[in-house]
């Protein structure tokens, strides 16, 4: 039996949860308090807030914790990549975002290196996204809040213990709350990760370099022509107009400081100074932050009920854009696996396929931003390289390897063997209901069905159909997780069956 239309069914309100190996079992339970939340969130910044909200979409009680009581109001801007904006499309807050940002080419990411995107980017969303900082957390938190997420500012996580049933979160005040699960989205100084005891191996800071944005009081052609003549033989260095007089500029400090201590206008005009002879007479910054090159990777993103994610799990520098980008992606792939495990049909080991397909993730983009910044060198040696990549980029192929890589569109989980979009994400294509990613704003699970003769049958409560002949896809089926990776292609409802059995668990009775 099959339908010609797509169709939905509200989330079932059963919240059994399968036993969590690897906890131990306090001899009795009688003096815990009870599990008032199914989740909490420490740290509310892009990656916090967007894992609430995903859980939301799963009726999961979610309380997000945030140590600062403002939101941050410095006004850095922070550029969304490709993958990021089809993350926000697939849940339908892509056009309010929209409003907030600005659009560039989607080039010129990889070190610096100033060339454009290859032509025919598989995706709708084929630009970066310019974006203040405050703006995107503050849109975020109102989705993950609009939601029915709860969010409390001006409470630090100070310890915690797990147990088989559950996580007590000591706040710093003394207070103790009881949940499910805690994640860790409190930044590369997490206190969660520590206190969990997990390794960070890497490499610390070996330089630095200052970040801001403020007006220049001399005229932009005697800026343009001082930056072309230290670019050539120093990175990274530079100042680009950012509209009404404001300009971004980047430029080495002088040593290795602290980072939690922002630097000041006169350390910027000593580098400038330093670095080309004149500070340009900046003045009226607007925001100023330093950044160095360390870069590490946390050994384990799960210890039983308390998992890791954004920068609590990696850091590295900013060199290409990435790290917003990376945490809110993993919060992408973590949200629905821990709601399926809270509400109850999560397969035995699919909460274990989010360190399996993230943390090589980090990987990846731990070891491009190494590259990037030995190609942001003054040494030689670096130097030459960086020259021959600049040559190499000139054919489409390398190009559009890069682009992919620094934007996330490229990205394949390892799902077994089978057609290559298998384990991809699936661009937003035509369907006749408008456009594919809108039919994904819930978080469900999708079947994208051609041939109009397969079913979802007992998966229907965690997983929609869309029988559509018409649906500009190459494949006759294709079933999509709620992250919008293709978990199976064919035409076969036996395979089928097989394959949302692995995905969604088993059927509903």
């Amino acid at each position: 039996m099959h339908s010609s239309q797509f169709t939905v069914e509200p989330p079932s309100n059963d919240r059994v949860e399968r036993d969590v190996p690897g906890l131990r079992s306090p001899a009795s339970g009688a003096d815990r308090a009870p599990l008032t939340y199914d989740v909490i969130i420490a740290g509310c910044g892009p990656t916090g807030a967007m894992l609430a909200a995903e859980l939301r979409l799963h009726d999961v009680r979610v309380l997000v914790l945030e140590k600062e009581t403002e939101p941050k109001s410095f006004v850095r801007i922070v550029g969304l990549h490709i993958r990021s904006l089809e993350l926000m499309a697939m849940r339908g807050l892509l056009d309010r975002i929209l409003e907030h940002g600005r659009q560039r080419p989607a080039g010129g990411f990889f070190a610096a290196i100033n060339k454009p995107a290859p032509k025919g980017l598989d995706s709708a969303y084929a630009y970066l996204l310019g974006i203040p900082q405050p703006v995107i957390e503050r849109l975020l938190e109102e989705h993950a809040i609009g939601l029915g997420a709860q969010v409390r500012r001006g409470c630090a996580v100070a310890g915690f213990e797990q147990d088989d049933e559950g996580v007590t979160v000591e706040l710093a005040d003394g207070e103790q709350l009881r949940s499910r699960y805690l994640i860790g989205c409190d930044g590369g100084r997490s206190t969660v990760r520590k206190l969990l005891g997990v390794g960070f191996p890497g490499e610390p800071s070996r330089t630095e370099t200052l970040m801001g944005e403020m007006e220049v009081g001399v005229p932009q052609e005697e800026i343009a022509a001082k930056v072309a003549e230290i670019g050539a033989t120093r990175q990274p260095f530079w100042l680009r107009p950012f509209g009404k007089g404001i300009y971004s500029v980047v430029v080495p400090a002088a040593g290795v400081g602290d980072r939690a201590e922002p630097p000041t206008l006169d350390e910027f005009k000593q580098q400038l100074r330093t670095i080309a002879g004149t500070d340009f007479g900046v003045h009226s910054p607007r925001w100023l932050s330093r950044f160095g090159d360390a870069t590490r990777l946390a050994e384990r993103y799960r210890v039983g009920r308390v998992l890791l994610a954004g920068d609590a799990a990696h850091i590295h520098p900013p060199t290409g854009g990435q790290g917003l980008n990376l945490g809110v992606q993993d919060a992408f792939n973590l949200g629905w696996k821990l709601a399926a495990q809270i509400r109850g049909w999560a397969p035995d080991t699919l909460l274990d396929t989010y360190q399996a397909e993230r943390h090589p993730v980090a990987e990846d983009v731990l070891d491009n931003t190494r590259a990037q910044m030995e190609l942001l060198s003054t040494e030689p040696g670096p130097r030459a390289v960086r020259r021959l990549l600049t040559e190499l980029m000139d054919f489409d192929e390398v190009n559009r390897r890069l682009i992919e890589k620094i934007t996330a569109i490229g990205i394949r989980y390892d799902f077994g063997a089978g057609p290559d979009l298998l384990g991809r994400r699936l661009r937003d294509i035509d369907v006749k209901q408008g456009h594919l990613y809108g039919l994904l704003h819930r978080g469900r699970g999708l079947l994208l069905d051609r041939t109009e003769r397969l079913t979802v049958g007992g998966w229907s409560d965690r997983v929609d159909h869309l029988a559509d002949p018409t649906a500009a896809l190459e494949v006759p089926c294709v079933l999509l997780r709620p992250d919008g990776h293709v978990a199976w292609i064919g035409d076969d409802q036996q395979d089928l069956d097989d394959h949302l059995s692995r995905w969604f668990g088993k059927p509903a009775d």
